[in-house]
This record gives structure tokens, C-alpha cells and sequence, in this order.
């Protein structure tokens, strides 16, 4: 195994991981508009720092639609490091306010789901005034 040719040992604790990813995502679907932002600000700079490796007009331009979509995907990856930091966070002060690791993961849930009902009901508003 890998662990036989590391010399320390680490453990992976599996509830802080779970808990705070909770978090997160529950932040991340509530926030739905905040968390499109970040996406775009993080796109627009990809495409921004990307524009500067190239010397020819036309080659950039030749190549602008997939690099865009690479841009993409790539800022959505990197918008979900905010939330997570933040989940991390909500997770930890769950923990320490309530005394026990199994309210961090209970209450994350608890965030995850007001989130979801929250963006429904946004939706379904954004939805009845069109």
C-alpha cells in the first residue's frame, strides 16, 4: 500500500469532511445568484490573463471558443473554493458552539435543505413574473 512507503501517519477524519462539505454546498445552492457571480468574475479573469499569452490576433481569435468553454469550467471549479472555506467555517463554529462534531453534519444538512427550498422558491418567483 502507499501507506508502507510514507514515513508518518496521518489520519483522514471523515466527519469534518462531510460536515463542512455540507455546509458548503448548502451555501453554494442558497446563494445561487452570489455563487454565479464569483463564476463569472472568475471566467472573465481566466479569459483576461489567457488573452496575454498570445502575439497573434488571429490565432486567438481562431481558438476563442473552446478556450472560453475551457475558461468555464474552470471558474466553476474555482468558485467552489470560497464556499467551502466558508462552509469549513459555519462547520466549525457549529461545532464549537454546540459541543459535539455530529451537530456540525446535522446542521449542514439543515443548511443544505433551507438552501434548496430557498433557490425553489426563487425560481418558481423568477418564474411567475415573466
Amino acid at each position: 500500500m502507499v501507506i508502507d512507503f510514507l514515513p508518518f501517519q496521518f489520519q483522514i477524519e471523515s466527519l469534518p469532511i462531510a460536515g463542512g462539505s455540507l455546509w458548503a454546498t448548502g451555501l453554494y445552492v442558497g446563494f445561487y445568484p452570489l455563487s454565479q457571480w464569483i463564476t463569472a468574475q472568475c471566467c472573465r479573469w481566466l479569459n483576461y490573463a489567457e488573452r496575454s499569452l498570445y502575439l497573434s490576433a488571429e490565432e486567438f481569435e481562431r481558438t476563442r471558443s473552446a478556450r472560453e468553454a475551457q475558461n468555464l469550467f474552470f471558474a466553476s471549479l474555482l468558485s467552489i473554493v470560497p464556499f467551502l472555506l466558508v462552509g469549513s467555517l459555519c462547520y466549525c463554529a457549529s461545532v464549537w458552539g454546540f459541543g459535539g462534531r455530529s451537530w456540525g453534519v446535522s446542521l449542514g444538512m439543515i443548511a443544505l435543505l433551507v438552501g434548496g427550498v430557498s433557490e425553489l422558491g426563487r425560481r418558481d418567483s423568477q418564474s411567475r413574473h415573466y
